[in-house]
């Protein structure tokens, strides 16, 4: 035992005095290896006999535990002390400059909504949001869609099994629509706002997506009229795309919840892109050589039961409303041919189309500068 004894503490001098964890690798192997001397006393238990054993065994686990710990506490230990050398030699300096171009841009859907505001705000609109999940009711009820509408099927609609306190099932709004009908509930009249945000719809192709953004308009007032529609659109269609040749096409069209429904045509031409792709450039009657006329959003004079709907009198107040698809917009004026691209996550993709953090659109400034 004393030979057992003047190696444990050989071992034990040697892992306190280890500096790297190499050497204390090193002196486990020593001791705790295979090969090493307490394993091969380990091994010497078998040969002894009862008596032997009982008495020489408990030494030799004692020695093997002592051992161990120590290599344990001394890894610890050196680890910590690397871990601190690092610490104190990885320093930040914040003082240097920012670099040249942003790392993040900003992404289409996000600048065109801006741009959207912007140029609305200037036509006197206000935004105004309203929540995701929805009841049908504000969804659909409220905007005269009847229960056999085609609109409500669970095909085409995200329904939740959960129902609100009233009893009306709840969904994942098709449209933005139920906010136009919220703030003429909360509000009254006059109305004149914008509502953009995410709807969602059960579809997927190049040009759909479960999920989109779009954007809708109300006005509710004494004395309107389709003119001041078609001025409307026709005004936020030319200051968006930064064209005065935009020409509109109205085409009569049903909607429940609007009463006369137009559907609203724009002329475009089809050119090359920096690309070598076909794109459509808007500008231009659809009638003219070498253009066509483009469906691009509905639009059309507030239905009456909707006006009741919402607690106002159709004998005083009268509006129109429209709506379009962000995406899509931004599609047409930046040259994207894919609506599956917008959710990809894909950095080349956000680095080519995106927009610097600092570009923030404004109508003196103009709204389709680009990083």
């Amino acid at each position: 035992m004393t030979e057992l004894q003047n190696r444990k503490d050989t071992s034990l001098s040697a892992i306190a005095a280890a500096d790297t964890l190499d050497a204390v690798e090193a002196l486990r192997i020593d001791a705790l290896g295979k090969q090493g001397w307490i394993s091969q006393l380990l091994k010497t238990l078998g040969k002894m006999s009862p008596e032997e054993r009982q008495a020489q065994a408990p030494v030799i686990q004692a020695a093997r535990g002592e051992v161990a710990d120590a290599l344990a506490q001394r890894k610890q230990a050196l680890e910590h002390a690397a871990l601190e050398q690092r610490l104190v030699a990885e320093t930040m300096d914040l003082s240097l400059p920012a670099p040249d171009s942003p790392r993040g841009t900003v992404h289409p859907v996000s600048q065109v909504m801006d741009e959207l505001a912007e140029i609305f705000a200037d036509l006197g609109f206000s935004v105004a949001t309203g929540p995701e999940i929805e009841d049908e009711w504000h969804n659909f009820s409220a905007l005269n869609m009847p229960e056999s509408h085609p609109a409500r099927a669970m095909h085409d609609t995200f329904y939740f099994p959960d129902h609100d306190a009233d009893g009306r099932r709840m969904l994942l709004r098709t449209h933005t629509s139920p906010v136009q009908i919220r703030t003429m509930i909360e509000g009254g009249a006059p109305v004149r706002i914008i509502a953009p945000g995410r709807v969602y719809r059960s579809d997927s192709d190049a040009t759909h997506t479960p999920m989109f953004h779009q954007i809708e308009g109300l006005v509710i007032d004494k004395d309107i009229h389709l003119g001041h529609l078609k001025w409307t659109l026709e005004t936020f269609l030319k200051a968006f795309f930064e064209r005065n040749d935009i020409v509109l096409r109205l085409r009569p069209s049903y909607f429940p919840f609007t009463e006369p429904s137009v559907e609203v045509d724009v002329g475009f031409a089809v050119e090359k892109g920096a690309d070598g792709k076909d794109r459509r450039v808007l500008g231009g009657s659809g009638d003219a050589p070498g253009h066509a006329w483009m469906e691009l959003l509905g639009s059309g004079m507030v239905n009456r039961r909707v006006i009741e709907m919402s607690g106002l009198d159709p004998d005083e107040w009268q509006g129109f409303a429209f709506g379009v698809g962000v995406d899509r917009l931004a599609m047409l004026k930046y040259g994207m041919d894919d609506l599956r691209a917008f959710f990809d996550g894909d950095v080349r993709w956000l680095q080519h189309y995106g927009f610097s953090p600092f570009d923030q659109p404004t109508l003196s400034a103009g709204v389709g500068a680009s990083a």
